[in-house]
């Protein structure tokens, strides 16, 4: 079930964050860098962060997490996280689908690491197109993707 959380609620916002470590953890493995911003979070930092979060449950647990600000008819996805014990079960794309049949966006735009093949694949898989790519620093590039989407909310070709 995918329901809205409300990361002001700091019990919530511990169940995030304990959903978030674990995620960013393996892909700061699999980027081979290990100081991306997700890791430095903490409670405060989420509950202040200001993007809005839905949490995808089995059995009233969190198991994985979108969140996202939306701006004149457009998505910026900031966290798409799967603890790691529920890889390949399908969350990520229940997120990413459950965001995609909002009737009144326009455009949804996320990044990730370019070296994170499995984020990367799901993107493109899912229609997103690449629109930049920004190398931080010698270790870390980052990849930006958009989707547009036709008024009647189906994508666009």
């Amino acid at each position: 079930m995918i329901k809205e959380i409300d990361i002001r609620n700091r019990e919530l916002a511990e169940e995030v964050l304990n959903v978030q470590i674990p995620s960013y953890m393996v892909e700061a493995e699999i980027i081979g860098f290990s100081d991306i911003p997700p890791l430095k979070d903490t409670v405060d930092t989420l509950q202040q962060c200001g993007e809005t979060f839905f949490g995808y449950y089995i059995e009233e647990e969190l198991c994985g997490a979108i969140s996202l600000k939306v701006e004149k008819g457009e998505i910026d996805i900031h966290r798409l996280i799967v603890h790691p014990e529920h890889f390949r079960k399908g969350i990520a794309q229940s997120l990413l689908d459950f965001i995609e049949c909002k009737e009144e966006i326009e455009t949804i735009k996320v990044s990730t690491g370019s070296k994170n093949t499995p984020a990367v694949s799901l993107y493109i898989k899912n229609g997103f197109h690449k629109v930049d790519e920004v190398r931080v620093n010698e270790q870390l590039s980052l990849t930006f993707f958009e989707k547009k989407k036709i008024n009647n909310g189906s994508d666009e070709l």
